[in-house]
């Protein structure tokens, strides 16, 4: 099922991410919490790409267990920029083989002391390939607060536009702590004639250490109400959970009031997480 069809009932929606095991890890180690998380009824989830190897493998087993075993749609992601045009042909072969429609065009991480293939430089250029290939439904990342790679705005709007322009139906906002800045990041993408859904990326703060990192990774700022969060809880584990799981509720209840079109939860694979927030705010779906 194409996920861009699902935008047009007006209504916002509500998809989770998840992540496939450590490489240390059997794949069948994260088989609860995908039925603990499917069990929820997102509207689709997402699956995190690791590049090359069983990682890609794991992408598509995972992808292909959450559509097929569990009727939940699945979008896979996809990276480029460690991979040659003949690599992810052979991903994008597996995809199809395991009824994966939807695909999530990244660039990818590019790894210190590791030269990256010269096949693709953006995702746009991935996308553009995907496209070629065809058989499949694209979706594209986006950045309220700026992709840390771009030297402003402007060019950041540019650079989305040109994935849109070669095929991205829909997008995926990094995860953001202030919605003001999503709301304005989405002015100025209607501005340039971005006009296809944007979901707002919104991830529960359990563990102050994992957030500093996924912080200081995509640029993402931190409003003065959430460092206190942070600070005041820090060494209660528990108090940070449930600090973090209201913090997001708030985030994600103005979101819908404001009529977002839908909001994509980094569950970091905990259904405990994901369970209470989706309790919360199901209602107002």
């Amino acid at each position: 099922m194409n996920i861009l069809n699902m935008y047009k009932n007006d209504r916002t929606l509500l998809s989770f991410e998840v992540f496939p095991p450590k490489k240390t890890s059997p794949i069948e180690s994260i088989y609860n919490v995908l039925e603990e998380l499917c069990s929820l009824k997102p509207a689709y989830m997402s699956v995190t790409y690791g590049a090359g190897g069983s990682a890609c493998d794991n992408t598509c087993a995972i992808a292909s267990k959450i559509k097929n075993d569990y009727n939940v749609e699945a979008i896979a992601h996809l990276t480029c920029v460690n991979s040659t045009k003949k690599q992810v042909e052979s991903a994008l072969n597996s995809f199809k083989e395991n009824n994966i429609e939807n695909v999530l065009a990244l660039r990818g991480d590019i790894v210190p002391d590791l030269p990256p293939k010269t096949d693709f430089k953006h995702a746009s250029d991935l996308t553009e390939f995907i496209k070629q290939i065809g058989g499949f439904h694209i979706a594209g990342a986006c950045y309220p607060e700026v992709h840390p790679d771009t030297p402003d705005d402007v060019a950041d709007i540019i650079n989305l536009k040109k994935k849109v322009d070669a095929g991205a139906e829909f997008l995926i906002s990094q995860l953001f702590f202030d919605n003001n800045s999503f709301y304005e990041f989405v002015k100025r993408c209607r501005l340039a004639g971005i006009n296809v859904p944007i979901e707002a990326g919104i991830m529960p703060v359990v563990n102050k250490k994992q957030i500093e990192r996924m912080v200081s990774l995509c640029g993402a700022s931190l409003p003065s109400k959430f460092s206190r969060i942070m600070n005041r809880y820090e060494n209660n584990p528990e108090a940070l959970r449930d600090a973090g799981i209201a913090y997001a509720v708030d985030q994600c209840v103005d979101l819908i009031a404001n009529g977002v079109s839908g909001i994509h939860l980094y569950t970091m694979n905990n259904p405990y997480v994901a369970r209470k927030i989706t309790d919360s705010v199901s209602s107002l779906l």
